[in-house]
């Protein structure tokens, strides 16, 4: 009999690589879509994707422009959400995951859950709420959604403030530069957690909607010593004027307590552990 396979839809994304790492080692067979196989964005080229897909398979749905920075991103993506629950059938498929992220939730004087409210005042998380949204009016009980927190790794893309920054500008011997003092308290979780979580969840067919946090906060100060002290004190750490308000009023934590619950025995690595490790 055919295996079923998991379809990976945007497969060169940082996450994915992490993920499709992972399956490879548990040896699951995979079908990888990136932009060039099929460009989601276009219905012409989405009919394509039911050569692809075969009863009982499995979906995980990572493809995206972001972080949306404009109104054109937001309907790019979205688009593509749209022409994926036109061509991928509910009744053949057997799950589907989306990652999602944290931007989808108002900003809170107290710890973030899952059952916090959900409205955003990005344009990011805006685009994350709504395809949530249209996933869930066409997938129903066959969806998983993950929404990360700030993801931190080696190869990350973007080069966002804070870990992956601070790390790039110590191994060049650059000076690492602060927003004002640093002082936001932010949580962050590791690619390869993030990865773990998620091919957990593919595997044993969660339909859940998961926060992926270490339920640790630090500062981006903390973040910055933590990284000189791995590279040398020679590398000096720079506060500059704020320009603008502070993201999320400095604060940004999260109580884990549904997604330990759901894999209790699973661990979060430390940020620290991870830069004391490299």
């Amino acid at each position: 009999m055919k295996k079923n396979k998991i379809i990976i839809l945007g497969s060169n994304s940082f996450i994915a690589k992490s993920i499709i790492k992972k399956l490879k080692s548990k040896k699951i067979e995979i079908k990888k879509i990136s932009r060039r196989e099929i460009n989601l964005s276009k219905k012409s080229e989405c009919i394509k994707l039911k050569k692809y897909i075969s009863k009982n398979d499995k979906v995980l749905f990572i493809a995206a422009k972001a972080p949306v920075k404009n109104i054109d991103m937001l309907i790019y993506n979205i688009r593509i959400c749209q022409n994926i629950c036109n061509f991928v059938d509910k009744n053949l498929i057997k799950h589907i995951t989306y990652i999602s992220s944290d931007a989808v939730y108002k900003d809170s004087s107290k710890p973030l859950n899952e059952n916090s409210l959900v409205e955003p005042d990005s344009l990011h998380g805006l685009m994350h709420m709504t395809r949530e949204k249209i996933l869930k009016s066409t997938y129903g009980n066959k969806l998983c959604i993950l929404r990360p927190t700030l993801i931190y790794g080696r190869n990350d893309p973007h080069n966002g403030y804070g870990p992956n920054k601070f790390l790039r500008n110590a191994i060049s011997k650059t000076n690492i530069q602060l927003f004002g003092k640093g002082e936001e308290k932010r949580d962050h979780v590791w690619v390869e957690d993030v990865a773990e979580i998620t091919v957990r969840c593919i595997l044993k067919n969660i339909t859940e909607t998961l926060n992926i946090t270490s339920g640790k906060i630090l500062t981006f100060k903390d973040i910055a010593k933590i990284i000189r002290e791995k590279f040398g004190s020679n590398i000096k750490i720079i506060e500059n004027k704020r320009v603008g308000p502070m993201p999320h009023n400095g604060y940004r934590e999260f109580d884990n307590k549904k997604i330990n619950k759901v894999f209790k025995t699973f661990k979060f690595n430390s940020l620290k552990n991870w830069i004391q490790n490299l």
